[in-house]
């Protein structure tokens, strides 16, 4: 029978990391005597960043004695002990192979559920002072597991753990980190898994995706949908085959294979990325374009809005011309349309109608019977973008509607004529015209556009995870449970510059030398300031997977699982030659 050796609690502290502040409840030390178990946690116990650890899902850590006796032999450590791996319940007993999710246990009064593996983090592995730790508990398939709480009571070091019933399917705990995080994973045994009902919601989720997912497209359980490979790596020469004004300030560009092939097909609503010769005593300058005409044309087509300080903007308005040759990656990209019967929404401001624009081509192309809801913000008629070729889309499908809003008409532009609506678009607005609560909305604007109407969505009864939005600046960081500290905008790294290839992070608009002493492209991006995002740095999460648009790179260690075709994980990624990254 298994026994609760240790009973382990600590409550968050700060703690400096590599010149940062971590705030983490990782340290966890030995109790005496018995110490209540609540739904949420231990008395005395907490968790530093609840957005990863925590929660009823996971209120409790358990961690097993062999794995200790294991990592010694393995690290050549003799000083592992009780609390040491961040858990709260050291047991004799219960290995990772034998425990199957939903399995329920009796210690004292205390009923505990298995809910899921640990979460793979850099924080265990800044505990024990090795940094490989997060990997390694996953390639050695002993991650221990979670539970919650359904009895809540007291317990204490010495109490038998009394299995009081099995979990459905018998998917064990190693059995079900495997699936999520190394390669392979099998249909019957995901089925299996996202059948569980104590599994938690998290891992149901990302299991559900893989179960979905098209071959050949990464690990869409760690990071989400993603679209088929890149058609080409790196970027190629296409050809300028057309420059049109499409309002005011908004230029499109049409490009095409200078030996007159079709180009390869996109998903609507991906982007491209172009490289220009702005100055030419500099580096070529990359910016991220969305396609908006029709998937399954021979050539492509970017809107470029003329920014006031954008120099690549004002180089594509200004000397850009048919015949000109401009370097481009191949379209990617996760914001596309989804081939689901659901109304859809397609929503956009200004010059983030082209992705939304593209989407309605597509839905025309194929004759779509979903109900499509067509809402659109632009300051007046002058800067309504693509406004005539929208509404002879939107007249082509069966089941359209349509809303425009200008914040701010001219004199000469009528309401319920020219335009629908004064204003910008809001949440009453979004109640107003009934968005239907089964839709899957797509967004795409500025930020503060994308972030109002998201909320508004929500608040109108749409499921947020049904709201797609694109966002082409820098992504928002993930740095989990370090210290928020005063931003500074992408630099070169301070001190010498370093000798090695250049490293381009495309939307910081950023080229620099790397330095050896950068142990991983995620460390080089932290000097530049370069906003990343990152959660075990060992190559397992796949937090940081970006797309590399065009180099090599070379992996220490090897990931458990290689990032999708056309993507890198930064963690333990170094360039084998220049690179350009999309961050």
């Amino acid at each position: 029978m298994a026994k609760l050796v240790s009973v382990n609690v600590g409550l968050p502290r700060d703690v400096d990391w590599n010149g940062r502040t971590v705030h983490t409840g990782v340290w966890k030390a030995p109790v005496t005597g018995s110490r209540a178990v609540r739904r949420l946690n231990l008395d005395g116990d907490g968790q530093g960043d609840l957005g990863g650890h925590g929660g009823e899902n996971r209120a409790v850590l358990v961690y097993q004695l062999a794995s200790y006796r294991y990592w010694s032999k393995v690290l050549g450590r003799d000083d592992l002990t009780a609390g040491a791996f961040g858990e709260n319940l050291t047991v004799d007993g219960l290995p990772d192979d034998e425990v199957c999710i939903g399995d329920r246990y009796r210690i004292g009064d205390v009923v505990l559920e298995v809910t899921q593996p640990r979460v793979t983090c850099y924080r265990v592995g800044m505990r024990l002072g090795e940094p490989r730790m997060a990997a390694l508990l996953v390639s050695h398939h002993r991650p221990g597991f979670y539970c919650r709480v359904l009895t809540e009571g007291e317990v204490a070091a010495g109490q038998d753990v009394v299995k009081i019933s099995d979990g459905p399917h018998q998917v064990s705990v190693a059995e079900i980190d495997a699936l999520l995080y190394l390669p392979g994973h099998p249909r019957d045994a995901l089925q299996r898994a996202v059948d569980i009902p104590a599994l938690s919601p998290g891992w149901k989720t990302s299991l559900q995706s893989l179960l979905d997912q098209d071959p050949g497209t990464g690990n869409s359980g760690l990071i989400g949908v993603t679209g088929p490979p890149p058609a080409w790596p790196g970027f190629r020469s296409l050809v300028v085959t057309g420059v049109r004004d499409e309002s005011r300030h908004v230029r499109s560009v049409t490009l095409a294979d200078p030996a007159g092939a079709p180009l390869p097909k996109w998903l609507a609503g991906q982007s491209i990325v172009v490289r220009v010769p702005v100055d030419p005593a500099g580096p070529p300058l990359i910016r991220n374009y969305s396609l908006s005409n029709e998937p399954g044309s021979a050539d492509y087509r970017i809107g470029v809005k003329r920014e006031p300080m954008g120099a690549v903007s004002g180089y594509i308005h200004d000397h850009v011309k048919v015949g000109d040759l401009i370097e481009v990656a191949a379209p990617r990209g996760s914001f596309f349309l989804d081939d689901s019967a659901h109304p859809v929404v397609l929503i956009s401001a200004g010059i983030g109608v082209t992705p939304v624009l593209s989407m309605l081509h597509a839905l025309a192309e194929s004759r779509s019977t979903r109900a499509v809801c067509w809402l659109h913000s632009a300051r007046d008629s002058a800067e309504h973008a693509f406004a005539r070729e929208t509404q002879e889309l939107l007249k082509a499908l069966p089941h359209s509607r349509f809303h425009i809003f200008y914040s701010r008409p001219g004199d000469a532009e009528r309401s319920g004529v020219d335009y629908d609506q004064p204003g910008r678009l809001s949440e009453p607005a979004l109640r107003e015209l009934g968005v239907p609560a089964e839709a899957e909305a797509f967004v795409c604007g500025p930020e503060s556009f994308m972030d109002a109407v998201s909320e508004g969505l929500v608040a109108c009864g749409i499921d947020a995870g049904h709201i797609h939005s694109e966002r082409f600046g820098a992504h928002s960081a993930i740095t989990p449970g370090v210290a928020a500290a005063s931003l500074r905008p992408p630099h070169p790294p301070d001190g010498p510059p370093g000798t090695g290839p250049t490293v381009q992070f495309a939307r910081s608009a950023l080229a620099a030398p790397w330095r050896s002493v950068d142990t991983s492209l995620l460390e080089f991006a932290e000097a530049c300031d370069v906003p990343t995002r990152w959660a075990c740095r060992t190559g397992v999460c796949h937090t940081c997977e970006t797309a590399l648009l065009s180099g090599r790179v070379r992996y220490d260690p090897e990931p458990l699982e290689p990032p999708a075709v056309g993507n890198i994980l930064l963690c333990i990624a170094t360039p084998s030659e220049d690179v350009v990254v999309d961050l």
